[in-house]
């Protein structure tokens, strides 16, 4: 089935749009003193020097040097051999490898965590992961949770070991200067992160399927029009959501700066996070809307469904997977804008008695066999 020229052209401002995004992100370190925000990856080169990191992004790669602390929530946090960060690292990733030098602590829930043999840890270490596997020098106390824990060769760590595990393996030449302790209140303890990548993903999906049922069904004629404009201005919509997904940030801290702001921004805060989960839903949902008029069908639970899991799967390739998510969030959320700006305005200026009715229905099939969600407005 042909695409129009229009239609692709959209869909290649939207493509230009991410790049840039990426790209401010990726060459942002050298110009900044503090990385900051959401991104599709943030990645401090080898020679560049920033003063910290606090990101969610699709990953977390230090090359060069951080001289404050390290956090952030993302798909993978690494720090290479020649990385260095001054300060702390405390994160939440499907996995943690450290092959550099940390001059802090490590905080950390991963699906695996891997302090390697060339890494250097100054202070302490608290992870919880699917696997953890510790063959470098700490020189702290040391507690992991987790289905594994492996102590390597080159295991050296100054303080106490504490763990929980199913398994626990320590190699002949580890050294432990404070004592291993087996401690089972580790599996409880606050902050512990024990789900492995796949149940981790199965859990996430799931997450994300229910509340796409609960929007279809709460709001059938929204979510056609959130995936109408999708299919119809991609580039529109995705521009939306690129100048929500920071400027919103802005606009709260700017609430916050009064006393009287404060309660607001805390709302704020609650509610563009939500806003956020609803935007990766609804943006997903619309592109397997999209992907599946392309076959000539319309069926908005095949749709959410084939969305919802195909994202899923791309989710779990390096680097393309989390650009791919993050062109689905900034479709979701610029479509959800616009969607609140319009219901507004439509309260200011009520209509025809119909508008009701086009309210409450949902996918409506009309005479060309194409639906109601694949004829919403352009704005």
């Amino acid at each position: 089935m042909s695409i129009s020229v229009d239609m692709t052209a959209e869909w290649i401002l939207l493509g230009g749009l991410v790049i840039a995004l990426i790209l401010s992100v990726a060459t942002g370190p050298a110009a900044a003193q503090a990385v900051q925000g959401a991104a599709g990856s943030v990645i401090i080169e080898e020679g560049e020097t920033v003063s910290s990191v606090e990101t969610v992004a699709g990953s977390i790669v230090i090359e060069g040097t951080v001289t404050g602390d390290v956090s952030g929530v993302a798909g993978s946090i690494r720090v290479t051999e020649g990385g260095r960060v001054g300060g702390s690292i405390v994160g939440a990733a499907g996995d943690v490898r450290i092959d550099g030098t940390v001059g802090g602590d490590v905080n950390a829930g991963a699906g695996n965590v891997r302090v390697t043999d060339t890494a250097t840890i100054s202070g302490d270490v608290a992870v919880g992961g699917g696997s953890v596997l510790i063959d470098g020098r700490i020189d702290g106390d040391v507690q992991a949770g987790g289905e594994s824990v492996t102590l390597g060769p080159n295991a050296a760590i100054g303080g106490e070991l504490r763990y929980d595990a199913d398994e626990f393996t320590r190699d002949g030449a580890a050294t432990v200067a404070g004592g291993v302790v087996n401690d089972p209140s580790l599996g409880s303890g606050a902050g512990a992160v024990t789900l492995p990548n796949g149940a981790a993903t199965v859990y996430s999906l799931l997450a994300n399927l229910v509340l796409g049922a609960i929007l279809l069904l709460v709001f059938p004629a929204f979510s056609a029009r959130v995936a109408g404009r999708v299919a119809n201005n991609p580039g529109k919509t995705g521009g939306v959501g690129l100048l929500t997904l920071f400027g919103m940030p802005i606009a709260l801290v700017l609430i916050a700066i009064t006393i009287v702001g404060i309660p607001l921004a805390v709302l704020g805060v609650m509610a563009f996070g939500l806003g956020i989960w609803v935007g990766v839903v609804y943006g997903q949902y619309a592109v397997g809307a999209w992907v599946l008029r392309q076959t000539g069908r319309d069926d908005r639970w095949v749709a959410l469904v084939g969305g919802l899991v195909g994202f899923a799967v791309l989710g779990l390739i390096p680097i393309l997977g989390s650009v791919l998510e993050l062109v689905a969030l900034l479709l979701g959320l610029g479509a959800v804008t616009l969607g609140v700006r319009d219901a507004f305005q439509s309260r200011r200026q009520p209509g025809p008695s119909d508008r009701r009715t086009a309210f409450e229905s949902g996918f409506t099939p009309t005479e060309s066999g194409r639906s109601t969600e694949g004829t919403a407005d352009n704005s």
